[in-house]
C-alpha cells in the first residue's frame, strides 16, 4: 500500500489520521473487490458500513444518530478515499448514503430528520439523490419534472433518469419545478418514499462498472406538503449546497481509484523481469511512474483543500470543482498507465487494473462532467476579478 505521508499535512486533525487507520483496517477484513448479484451486493455493503459505524460520518447531527453536529468533509473524503482503494462498489455505497441524504441534513425539518437520518446512518435505509433528467443534466434550470399544489398535497410528474441507487433505494431526494420564478430559482426538494404510489422504475440502466442506476417516472404521484425540503423554490439552493459537499468527495474518491493504480503499477515494475531487468530499471517506466505519482499529489493536495476549506466555513463552489475536475480526469490517466505497465494482464477482466478502469470513467461525468467544472471555475473566478 502507498505510503501515507500526506496525512501529515496540516489539512488533517489527528482524528482524521485514526480515522482513515481504522477504515484501512477494517476494509482490508471486511470488503472485497469481487461482489456477487449487485442489488444485493449493495445492500449487504451498506449494511455492513452501517453496523461497523462508518455511515455515521454521512449525517449530521448526533441527535439523528450522525457522528458531527455537522457533517466534516475531510472525514467524508478520506472515508471515500480510503473505500475506493479497496471496492468501488464500497466506495458507491458508501457516497450514495451521503449524497441522498446530504440535502435533508442540511435542510430539514427536525421531524424529516427523526425520520430519516437514523436510519441511513444505520444502515437500514438506502438513500438517493433524484436531480438529473433525461434531458437536463447538468443543466439544472432546464428541469421538466413537475410539482403542482392540490391542497395539501404536491403532484408530482415527470421522469428522473441516471438515478444511482434508483430501484434499490428507500426513499428519494427529488428536485421538481414548483414554479415559484423563472429557470433554477422555481426548483423545490422533495422527500420521497419508494413505494410512493405514482413512482414507478422505468427502466434499470446499466453501465461499465456495475452500480445500481434506474430511470424513474413519476405520474400523478401524491406527496404531502410536509415532504418538501426547506421552502418553496429553495430547491436549486439545496442541490447546489449538497454537491458542494459531495462533488468534493468525488474527487476524494477518484484519488482513491489513483492511489490503488499506482501501487499495482510499482508492484508489477518492481517485479516484472525483462531483458534481463527490472520493467523499474527502464527510464521510460521512471518517467511514466513520476507522472503518475505526481498527479496523485496534486490531486491531493485540491482534494484536502476544498475539503479543508469547508470545514472552515468558506463557500467551496471554486475549489470543490477544481478538486472534482483535477483528480478524476488525472485518475483517468493514471489508471490508463497502471494497465499500459501490466501490459496484457492489464486487461484481463476482474484484474485490479482492468476494474479501476472501468470504475474511474463514469466519474467524469457524474455530479457535474468536466467540461461543467471547467465553466463553474472560470465564472468563478471572472467574478472575483471583477469584485476585487
Amino acid at each position: 500500500m502507498s505510503e501515507k505521508s500526506y496525512l501529515e499535512w496540516p489539512f488533517f486533525e489527528d482524528r482524521h489520521r485514526k480515522l482513515e487507520a481504522e477504515l484501512d483496517s477494517w476494509a482490508t477484513n471486511n470488503i472485497s473487490e469481487h461482489h456477487g448479484e449487485l442489488d444485493s451486493a449493495c445492500r449487504e455493503l451498506v449494511a455492513k458500513l452501517g453496523a461497523a459505524g462508518w455511515l455515521r460520518y454521512c449525517v449530521g447531527g448526533t441527535a439523528y444518530g450522525g457522528e458531527h453536529e455537522t457533517i466534516d468533509t475531510r472525514s467524508i473524503c478520506l472515508l471515500r478515499e480510503t473505500l475506493a482503494r479497496h471496492s468501488g462498489l464500497a466506495d458507491f455505497a458508501f457516497g450514495m448514503q451521503g449524497l441522498g441524504s446530504g440535502a435533508i441534513t442540511l435542510h430539514g425539518s427536525d421531524a424529516q430528520k427523526r425520520e430519516y437520518l437514523p436510519r441511513v446512518a444505520s444502515g437500514q435505509a438506502l438513500a438517493a439523490f433524484a436531480l438529473s433528467e433525461p434531458g437536463s443534466g447538468s443543466d439544472v434550470a432546464a428541469m421538466a419534472c413537475s410539482a403542482r399544489l392540490d391542497g395539501e398535497y404536491y403532484v408530482l410528474d415527470g421522469e428522473k433518469s441516471w438515478i444511482s441507487n434508483g430501484g434499490i433505494a428507500d426513499f428519494y431526494v427529488v428536485f421538481a419545478r414548483t414554479g415559484e420564478a423563472p429557470g433554477a430559482r422555481g426548483l423545490s426538494a422533495f422527500i420521497v418514499d419508494a413505494d410512493t404510489p405514482g413512482l414507478e422504475i422505468a427502466e434499470r440502466i446499466e453501465v461499465i462498472a456495475p452500480h445500481p442506476l434506474a430511470r424513474l417516472r413519476f405520474t400523478n404521484c401524491r406527496v404531502h406538503k410536509s415532504a418538501m425540503l426547506g421552502t418553496p423554490g429553495l430547491g436549486f439552493k439545496v442541490a447546489m449546497q449538497t454537491l458542494d459537499i459531495f462533488r468534493t468527495s468525488v474527487a476524494a474518491a477518484a484519488l482513491g481509484f489513483s492511489r490503488r493504480a499506482l501501487d499495482e503499477a510499482l508492484r508489477r515494475a518492481t517485479t516484472r523481469e525483462m531483458f534481463q531487468q527490472k520493467l523499474a530499471d527502464f527510464q521510460i517506466t521512471q518517467v511514466k511512474l513520476a507522472q503518475m505519482a505526481t498527479s496523485v499529489d496534486i490531486s491531493a493536495l485540491l482534494t484536502y483543500r476544498a475539503a479543508w476549506r469547508r470545514d472552515q466555513g468558506h463557500k467551496v463552489t471554486r475549489e470543490a470543482a477544481m478538486a472534482k475536475m483535477t483528480a478524476t480526469e488525472s485518475a483517468q490517466q493514471v489508471i490508463d498507465s497502471a494497465v499500459q505497465i501490466w501490459g496484457g494482464c492489464g486487461v484481463v477482466s476482474n484484474h485490479p487494473v482492468e476494474l479501476l478502469y472501468r470504475e474511474i470513467r463514469a466519474l467524469r461525468i457524474y455530479e457535474g462532467a468536466t467540461e461543467v467544472q471547467q465553466l463553474i471555475i472560470a465564472r468563478q473566478t471572472l467574478t472575483a476579478y471583477e469584485d476585487s
